[in-house]
């Protein structure tokens, strides 16, 4: 099935897959990600393959939408990050993520993937309201998050896992 991209002024979005194996197994083994996203236990190609087909296709194919791989209009063949909207246990509607490569940071890619995202999940997609989750000391997310629109509700935890998250919203008017 072919699922729709998206662009913005400096950035393809598209969906996650099995071609970003390689990237995704870089990304989830990044310091940054397994510090404020968790471990998942991606210690080979296999492993990326397989988590793209188990958690993130499942999504796509029932929403349409879900993970995009953040590429470079300027080289294609460059990956910075990834940005979707995730419909995860525990929090009600979408929850928005990002995570970029290192080398990536601060040039405001995640910030115009995200906002795209964003547009596309309360006008798009019909979603009246929208989430977040980040760790306390995630304070480059916590300030995206809020760049964004999205306010501070409270202090959450997700299903089966311990850590408490700030969790994040923001309604369509």
């Amino acid at each position: 099935m072919n699922y729709k991209m998206y662009q913005t002024e400096r950035l393809i979005l598209r969906p996650t897959d099995q071609s970003d194996a390689s990237f995704i197994y870089e990304l989830m083994n990044s310091e940054k990600w397994i510090k404020y996203i968790g471990e998942r236990n991606i210690k080979s190609l296999d492993d990326a393959k397989t988590y793209i087909k188990e958690k993130m296709d499942p999504q796509l194919e029932r929403l349409g939408f879900g993970n995009y791989t953040m590429i470079l209009k300027s080289d294609e063949s460059i990956k910075v990050g990834t940005c979707g909207l995730y419909d995860r246990e525990g929090l009600e509607g979408l929850d928005i993520g990002f995570a970029l490569l290192e080398s990536f940071e601060n040039l405001g890619y995640a910030y115009e993937a995200a906002r795209k995202v964003l547009e596309l999940g309360l006008q798009d997609f019909g979603y009246s309201k929208i989430s977040a989750i980040t760790t306390r000391d995630n304070v480059s997310s916590q300030k995206l998050i809020k760049k964004l629109g999205l306010r501070f509700i409270k202090m959450i935890n997700l299903p089966n896992d311990e850590e408490e998250l700030m969790l994040f919203e923001i309604q369509n008017a």
